[in-house]
């Protein structure tokens, strides 16, 4: 029988096997959806091959996209941040992204970011559920509601469900919070800060599982 897909996140349907080299040169000519039209190339994800710790985001931004390289814009830095605040070593951490190509719309000569929708997340899940296959970790995070999807389907969702450790559906455990992002919005107001405070707690999470 087919499987029910209803049922299941994105990334565990059914997904790429391999090496990271082999899965990384097979991303390079993805046509999986029309996203790579626009983009510069793909940006695969970065880290040490068997790593405890699998971060995931939502997209590659404009920086990444020109380098090819995850998290290394004014999102990756706040991340860099939160980690070394929360006691976490980002270089002990693979960092990759639910989709694998810049999606964006052109205004002038800014090039400003458009979430990806539900079908352009279930083509790229191909490479991250063979990421996560290939990796093995021990623990995955998702980083804001496109990761969120990508790992879990619409079980669960970052307003209700962030700081919490749950299983995603190919057994690995799995922790919920915001992208570093949203953190770039206005940061000196209150709130915000309020919200870097709470994120650093939160990836505290990582350290303390990986520890129990």
């Amino acid at each position: 029988m087919p499987r029910d897909i209803s049922s299941v996140s994105p990334a565990f349907i059914e997904h790429a096997h391999g090496t990271g080299a082999q899965m990384r040169a097979d991303a390079s000519k993805c046509r999986r959806c029309d996203l790579y039209r626009d983009a510069t190339q793909v940006v695969f994800g970065e880290g040490p091959d068997k790593p405890r710790v699998v971060l995931v985001g939502e997209q590659p931004g404009d920086r990444e996209d020109r380098i090819g390289r995850p998290f290394v814009g004014p999102a990756g830095r706040v991340l860099d941040s939160c980690l070394a605040e929360a006691g976490v070593d980002r270089s002990a951490c693979y960092l990759t992204n639910a989709v694998k190509h810049f999606k964006f719309s052109q205004r002038g000569k800014r090039r400003i970011h458009k979430k990806p929708n539900v079908g352009e997340v279930r083509q790229c899940a191909w490479w991250l559920g063979g990421e996560i296959e290939w990796l093995e970790p021990t623990l995955l995070v998702a980083l804001g509601a496109t990761a969120t999807f990508a790992l879990f389907g619409r079980r669960y969702t970052v307003m209700a469900d962030r700081g919490r450790i749950l299983k995603a559906d190919n057994g690995a455990a799995a922790l919920i919070t915001v992208h570093p992002s949203s953190l770039l919005r206005n940061p000196a107001r209150s709130e915000v800060l309020q919200e870097r405070i709470r994120f650093i707690s939160e990836l505290t999470l990582i350290t303390r599982f990986l520890t129990a």
